[in-house]
C-alpha cells in the first residue's frame, strides 16, 4: 500500500511499433508530436479500421497511456453525437523522446519517404 509520502512514478512510455507503415506507427507519430487526434484524421482515409481500434492496440499491446476526452458534437445530418479526442500527456512524450523516441521518429520518417519514392 502506498503511503502519502511516496512520490508517484514518472509516466512511462510504451513500446514503439516496429513496422513504420502501419496505422499504429502513424498514429503514434501524431501523438508524439504533441497533437491531439480525432477519428477524422487523413491517415484513416480509405481504411476499414477505426482510430478507436488503433488506440486500443497502442494502449493494450504497446502500453501507451493515451488519454481520451469526449465531447458533444453535431453530425452532418443535424443529429447530436459524441466524439473522442486522444492525446498523450506531455510528461509521457518527454519520457518517450528521452528513451529513444527521436531515433524511432527519424526512422519512421525515413520509411515513409522511401515508400513515397517507390510509388
Amino acid at each position: 500500500m502506498k503511503s502519502g509520502t511516496e512520490k508517484s512514478a514518472a509516466p512511462q512510455p510504451g513500446r514503439f511499433p516496429v513496422m513504420g507503415t502501419t496505422l499504429r506507427a502513424q498514429t503514434l507519430l501524431v501523438l508524439l508530436a504533441g497533437d491531439d487526434m480525432a477519428g477524422v484524421e487523413s491517415i484513416f482515409a480509405h481504411r476499414k479500421v477505426t482510430l478507436n481500434t488503433v488506440i486500443r492496440a497502442l494502449t493494450r499491446k504497446y502500453g501507451w497511456p493515451i488519454e481520451r476526452s469526449d465531447f458533444p458534437t453535431n453530425t452532418a445530418d443535424g443529429r447530436a453525437a459524441w466524439a473522442s479526442v486522444y492525446s498523450l500527456p506531455q510528461a509521457v512524450i518527454d519520457a518517450a523522446l528521452a528513451a529513444g523516441g527521436d531515433d524511432w521518429i527519424a526512422g519512421m520518417h525515413a520509411l515513409r519517404a522511401a515508400k513515397t519514392r517507390r510509388r
